[in-house]
């Protein structure tokens, strides 16, 4: 059985950024260019295989340019580019949606709290409501 092909925009970007981890690098690569330990030290868990796995499957998506100065000891650096650099918007869109519902998120429990509690002043914020 052969493997289904992409048929929309959506999809095919999806799948090429699709994972864990392949968003936390281009947002970390956004910033500049970087070498592999920057990278490991800048995504806190992910490990050394894995992000050498990802890194190679970005290059083939050219996703990012891996630049390798034939140096000993290995110099490589990598970098966003101009596809990757593309995607800056919509990983934009998506922190801003997200600090709107978060903040939806708090208005809506301010306001059960405020409800629940005895008196306002034992509201002390959103997450640490002393009447759960």
């Amino acid at each position: 059985m052969s493997k289904k092909e992409a048929c929309c925009p959506v999809e095919v970007t999806l799948k090429v950024i699709g994972g864990r981890w392949k968003v936390l690098i281009i947002h970390s690569l956004l910033n500049g260019t970087m070498r592999f330990n920057q990278l490991q030290r800048d995504l806190t868990g992910i490990t050394h295989r894995t992000l050498s796995r990802q890194l190679r499957e970005m290059e083939a998506d050219q996703l990012i340019i891996r630049n390798n100065f034939n140096e000993i000891p290995p110099h490589v650096e990598y970098s966003l580019s101009p596809l990757g650099h593309s995607l800056k918007t919509i990983l934009m869109r998506w922190t801003n949606g997200e600090k709107i519902m978060m903040q939806e998120a708090n208005k809506s429990e301010y306001f059960k709290c405020v409800t629940n509690c005895i008196s306002y002043s034992q509201y002390t914020c959103a997450t640490q409501c002393r009447c759960k």
